[in-house]
């Protein structure tokens, strides 16, 4: 096979069987579609060919800059794509949670400029939020950036519509599964998929799924998340369940030591997501003599997820778990350990509490300097997680409330808090959400 440029290698990836000794479905086909065989490693080499393909190849386009609100693998397609074509690439983020692609990023000659933001993916209607105010001067006229836009360009889902969809018609030898399963997070596979798969039998079932609101997912958004993204539309889905990190890292380790596929989590998260969803229906094809086939996509390699693992789940890599961690809590735990307050309750406490209670912030220092609860102590949620893996950060006379986007995340800090010992710690009900929409103060820094 030769080709003229490593581009023309985007896409025509395989569709591989996976054996049904493995998933234990026994009249249900599942075939993994493997998107992490493109060229750069993953499935956003096809929307970041699409989308920057129009004004890399235009010989009128100058040295403008490529720009992508993106931490991940749109990056990495990105930087490579622009490298190629003579153009830098800047990566715009809020964080980079996963440092080995920070590292890989870096070596490929990006440039990250990170800007803490509120969420993990832009919300234009927030005008607090500094990632909403860089997307506002990207579009502004004369600008030299040239921003492919993931989450709202309409070539993200067009790549996957006239070529990820049809490849899979076309290597089931012109059928169309019955279920297609995919992790939402610009949405641009799924939605693109489900469209070209629509198109030769609309009777098609779409699952998405998306990251367990209090978990992190590399590559997964929240079912909160999702729905700031403009090509979200949840119409595309028969179904959307939520997977946990666990499942994502217990499927990526099913993939790889049973199947040989060196799946990524958010591919285990696929394939476990698809297994739990499809149970019900297999059990209903029980005696009908019928056969359904499912697809689902591996969207990406395991090596740059190896830090991700060994925080989570040290025991896969030959290591013993010696520190504490939230993310390694099960949701039994959380909801036995973790004590809640009300915004009312909170205020009580605060007010007349002795001694008086630690108020900490999660939240980013963007979000905090923004507006946060007077006297409150900020301390973003990665660094909190890193004081709290080698003990108690705070002494057990000092009651602590803690304070989060929506109440999610501080509710397993303060279920881990209290496994560690500590006799006081609270999660505020509803976050700094609730206590704005109650009326309570917040101040500016």
């Amino acid at each position: 096979m030769r080709f003229n440029s490593i581009t023309e290698a985007i896409g025509n990836t395989p569709l591989v069987r996976i054996d049904p000794a493995v998933h234990g479905l026994n009249h249900i086909d599942l075939y993994a579609k493997l998107e992490m065989l493109n060229p750069f490693g993953s499935v956003k080499d096809r929307p970041a060919w699409h989308m920057a393909r129009p004004f890399l190849e235009d010989p009128s386009g100058g040295n403008d800059t490529v720009v992508e609100l993106s931490s991940g693998n749109t990056a990495k397609a990105l930087a490579l794509l622009a490298g190629m074509h003579g153009r830098r690439f800047r990566s715009v983020t809020n964080r980079m949670r996963v440092p080995e692609i920070k590292e890989l990023l870096l070596l490929l000659g990006a440039e990250i400029e990170e800007l803490p933001g509120r969420s993990e993916c832009l919300d234009p209607t927030d005008t607090d939020d500094p990632l909403t105010r860089f997307h506002q001067a990207l579009a502004e006229p004369g600008s030299d950036y040239r921003h492919t836009d993931q989450y709202f360009n309409p070539r993200n889902v067009e790549a996957h519509a006239t070529g990820t969809g049809p490849e899979i018609v076309k290597d089931l030898e012109g059928r169309v599964p019955d279920w297609f399963v995919a992790c939402v997070g610009t949405s641009g596979s799924s939605t693109g998929v489900a469209r070209a798969l629509r198109e030769h039998d609309a009777r098609v079932r779409v699952l998405g799924l998306v990251a367990d609101k209090t978990d992190f997912i590399p590559g997964i958004r929240t079912i909160d998340e999702v729905h700031q993204v403009g090509l979200f539309d949840p119409a595309t889905y028969d179904a959307i369940a939520s997977v946990t990190s666990r499942e994502a890292i217990d499927g990526m380790v099913t993939l790889i030591r049973r199947c040989g596929l060196l799946s990524g989590p958010t591919g285990g998260a696929a394939y476990q997501g698809a297994l739990r969803h499809l149970a019900s229906a297999d059990a209903e094809l029980h005696g009908t003599g019928r056969r359904e086939t499912a697809v689902f996509i591996v969207c990406d390699r395991a090596e740059s997820y190896l830090g991700y693992v060994r925080r989570r789940r040290p025991e896969l890599l030959g290591r013993t778990r010696r520190g504490h961690s939230a993310a390694a809590l099960t949701e039994d735990e959380v909801r036995e350990g973790a004590r809640a307050v009300d915004v009312e309750e909170a205020r009580s406490w605060m007010a007349g509490g002795e001694p008086r209670p630690l108020v900490v912030d999660l939240r980013g220092p963007h979000a905090y300097a923004a507006r946060h609860i007077p006297g409150s102590l900020n301390i973003v949620d990665e660094l909190f997680d890193e004081m709290v893996f080698s003990g108690l950060p705070f002494s057990k006379g000092t009651p602590v409330l803690l304070a989060c986007p929506v109440g999610e995340k501080s509710l397993r800090y303060a279920a881990l808090l209290t496994r560690m010992g500590h006799p006081d710690a609270r999660s505020l009900a509803g976050g700094v959400v609730a206590w704005r929409d109650a009326g309570a103060p917040l101040v500016r820094e």
